[in-house]
């Protein structure tokens, strides 16, 4: 059947299957260090530090991986990233006296450079594997790969908790490392070569992007990515896990249902955001979308404040705030991807996602710092307002009159 299929077309599933691979590890290590490492008795700021130089290194690896995957090519940059994921799972399996905090932010730095390598080759191939007249074609199969990838994310999270509550720690990674190595090898025997090798040969200095549309674009996700993980990082599940008292099976399962929910509406936002005008979304959507969704952590830090019970508000809010996110996340998955020049694409799309790692950078410190000082309600007060930075920012963006054409 695979046989059958053109070669973009089998590339393309290539490529999102290694992104799907990665991702499940990626969401289970996420879940795995945070809940381990509050059952140690870690704070909630110690634990935001784990993952800082895995933010740092994301946003550095956004900056040069983009322009590594227009020199060596973007099957390459994905291969690379593959390997250094298992390295740094690897780098779990030490004995429990070597998992110190230097050595676990080392190998959350190794794992930042590898998911952003990962990512911004997956999001950069699909530019090359549609027509530049099948815009319509682009934003389903931008949204189909982000939105399955969220999802797998999910199931991630879960799976990280599950392992968590079964196996134990040491267990769990090595259960990850060896199954994403057999993927790393298969990747390095069926992915095409010189994918996105730029024609001419880019110089460094040009990782700075120098279109205003992917400028505006870029500081609005930064804000837009911020706003998630203010609480979604630290400050929630260990909330849920201290507050409310929920065990591993639960904060894992909530969270895992979220994000596969998450991932499923970004799966199907051209049909929300685009099918009902006949247009292809532009900025006007980017700014409208993203009022929508600072309402939404405005109001329930405002609950929390009052008294509302906190369970109540976290799961009805938040199920409103990941269908409202996932519209916004996937209308900007597919104008960066839209914006980019074709030449040297993931020089514009890697110069986007350090400014989400930054985001996610920003995002992380915050989480653990205000939770602990002042509580999560605070946190989502910060994320509605980091929200409406973003959509200000995102009324600069270009207008477009161009109507859907798959």
């Amino acid at each position: 059947m695979l046989a059958r299929l053109s070669a973009d077309v089998r590339q393309y599933l290539l490529i999102t299957g290694n992104y799907w691979a990665f991702t499940l590890t990626d969401g289970a290590l996420r879940m795995l260090v945070v809940l381990h490492f509050h059952q140690l008795g870690y704070s909630p700021l110690q634990i935001a530090m784990l993952f800082l130089f895995y933010e740092v290194f994301g946003v550095i690896t956004n900056l040069v991986g983009g322009w590594l995957g227009a020199r060596i090519g973007l099957n390459r940059t994905m291969n690379i990233g593959l390997a250094m994921q298992v390295v740094a799972l690897s780098m779990l399996l030490m004995p429990a006296a070597w998992l110190t905090v230097p050595w676990v932010m080392g190998a959350q730095a190794l794992s930042g450079i590898a998911k952003d390598l990962n990512k911004m080759s997956a999001k950069s191939s699909i530019k090359l594997l549609v027509p530049g007249d099948r815009q319509g074609l682009l934003y389903r199969w931008v949204a189909a790969l982000t939105g399955s990838k969220n999802a797998l994310k999910g199931i991630g999270f879960f799976l990280g908790g599950a392992l968590l509550a079964t196996v134990g720690f040491a267990a769990a990674v090595a259960i990850m490392a060896g199954a994403l190595l057999l993927v790393w090898l298969l990747s390095l025997l069926l992915l095409k070569r010189d994918l996105g090798k730029a024609r001419a040969k880019p110089k460094f200095r040009e990782i700075f992007s120098k279109s205003r549309a992917i400028n505006l674009l870029s500081a609005a996700r930064m804000f837009l990515f911020g706003a998630r993980d203010v609480w979604f990082v630290v400050a929630l599940p260990v909330f849920l896990a201290s507050t409310l008292g929920w065990d591993f099976w639960q904060v894992g399962g909530f969270l895992a249902a979220w994000v596969i929910g998450y991932g499923l509406v970004q799966s199907f936002a051209p049909h929300i955001t685009g099918r009902a005008t006949g247009r292809l979304p532009d900025g006007r959507s980017a700014s409208a979308w993203a009022v929508l969704l600072a309402m939404v952590p405005a109001t329930m830090a405002a609950l929390l404040v009052y008294g509302v019970p906190a369970a109540w508000v976290l799961i009805v809010g938040l199920t409103v705030f990941g269908v409202l996110f996932a519209l916004n996340s996937a209308l900007h998955s597919y104008l960066i991807v839209s914006y980019a020049s074709e030449d040297g694409v993931s020089l514009d799309v890697g110069f986007y996602y350090m400014a989400n790692a930054m985001g996610r950078l920003l995002g992380t410190v915050l989480s653990g710092w205000v939770f602990q000082r002042w509580g999560l309600a605070a946190c989502l007060a910060i994320s509605a307002a980091l929200i409406a930075v973003a959509a200000a920012v995102s009324v600069a963006l270009p207008r477009s009159t161009t109507h859907v054409r798959g």
